[in-house]
């Protein structure tokens, strides 16, 4: 397959986005978007994402002398997590909070928007900007740096094909995401109902709450529980587990036996690893001393060296599943970029009555086996889509 190199300033405008100061922030209007929201080929959940806004009018005159992100461009995370990527399938009315996102747009006609998006996804992209912030004093990526990067273009309708392809991969996974993120919204609603509200059934199977079930004030919480059950702090229910070795960022692999898990909110899985000194006790629960994310990991997987605590209960009345929603649940004092650990050891904790529990338990189960299914399932097909890319944008590998 004949291929032509461009550099990657010569196919697209690239902007960065103009610094807007919070005293330009209003209550309701045109929706910021943060760098960190853009993860895995999307922006998150726009119903939760966005706390705060810019006037309709700030932002038509932004737009008007800057321009915006329109339908068909590509986003790109500059600082922090470096390389998030974000294709715009439609045209929707955002900006952004902070200057850390890069935009490409006014694509040029012979170049496929979906194949330079999914170009910026593979390693010959990253290699390239790997090798320009060599000695850079901040690890970010500049405008001046990805004007510079290399794209092979085969004809347009190779191009296309590519996308295609590829694309249709990000769709199983993204739909696969979807589908989890309904599965943990049951779990969370049975938590909530069960252990929040207290309303699990009773001996006749009625709510426990709501039909009377008799309660008791519990000091710590300033609050009543059912009778017989107790609290503890996060700390006094957390066992001790052998220890593994911790991988450094400059230790992921594109492929391996095993996963590696690190804080970082953007993504669930941050890299691979063939090495065997991993940890195999499973379910657990990941918590980010920094970041303060909470994962459950219901495989064997390698531990991100920075800021990632791993929680087992050895209390049988706070199983895994138990222990991971009650953290969710949880909100932990954030004094700013800080050790969260501490804070989260000192939470407390209801511990239910042992059949209930053993209930939850059984009711989890098959959730998140469920989970665990479609999360190696997108395992799989995120891997394949890894190994194409490469033999795709090369032409050792073509579409009929």
């Amino acid at each position: 397959m004949e291929m032509t190199k461009y550099k990657l300033g010569d196919l697209c405008r690239i902007a960065s986005a103009k610094r807007i100061f919070e005293n330009e922030y209003v209550d309701f209007g045109v929706p910021f978007v943060r760098g960190q929201e853009i993860s895995d080929g999307s922006l998150l959940d726009q119903n939760s994402v966005f706390d705060c806004y810019i006037s309709k009018e700030r932002y038509e005159e932004i737009k008007q002398k800057y321009g915006k992100p329109s339908k068909g461009d590509i986003l790109i995370t500059a600082v922090g997590t470096i390389g998030n990527l974000c294709y715009l399938d439609k045209d929707i009315d955002f900006y952004f909070k902070d200057g850390n996102v890069i935009w490409f747009s006014d694509i040029k006609d012979f170049c496929c928007g979906l194949y330079l998006y999914h170009f910026m996804k593979g390693s010959f992209f990253k290699d390239q900007l790997k090798y320009y912030m060599i000695g850079a004093v901040q690890n970010a990526l500049t405008m001046d740096m990805l004007k510079k990067v290399n794209v092979p273009l085969p004809s347009l309708s190779e191009q296309k094909k590519i996308a295609a392809v590829l694309s249709a991969l990000d769709d199983k996974i993204a739909l696969n995401k979807k589908m989890n993120q309904k599965l943990e919204a049951m779990a969370k609603r049975l938590y909530d109902y069960w252990f929040v509200q207290f309303d699990f059934p009773d001996e006749n199977g009625r709510p426990y709450k709501t039909s009377g079930g008799p309660m008791t004030h519990n000091p710590t919480l300033n609050r009543e529980i059912p009778v017989g059950w107790e609290v503890l702090t996060i700390g006094e229910i957390l066992d001790k587990y052998k220890t593994t070795k911790k991988f450094n960022t400059s230790d992921y692999k594109s492929d391996g036996k095993y996963p590696i898990v690190d804080q970082d909110t953007s993504t669930f899985i941050a890299g691979y690893t063939d090495d065997e000194d991993v940890l195999k006790r499973y379910p657990a629960v990941l918590f980010g001393d920094h970041s303060t994310c909470v994962k459950f990991l219901n495989f064997e997987f390698g531990r991100g060296a920075d800021g990632t605590q791993i929680l087992y209960s050895k209390d049988e009345r706070v199983r895994q599943f138990y222990l991971y929603m009650a953290i969710k649940s949880m909100s932990i004092p954030n004094p700013g970029y800080a050790r969260h650990f501490k804070f989260l050891k000192e939470m407390p904790i209801i511990l239910p009555c042992q059949e209930l529990a053993d209930e939850y338990q059984k009711r989890m189960e098959p959730i998140y086996t469920a989970i665990t299914k479609v999360d190696l399932e997108n395992r799989a097909m995120t891997k394949l889509r890894n190994k194409l890319l490469p033999l795709l944008m090369n032409g050792q590998v073509t579409i009929a």
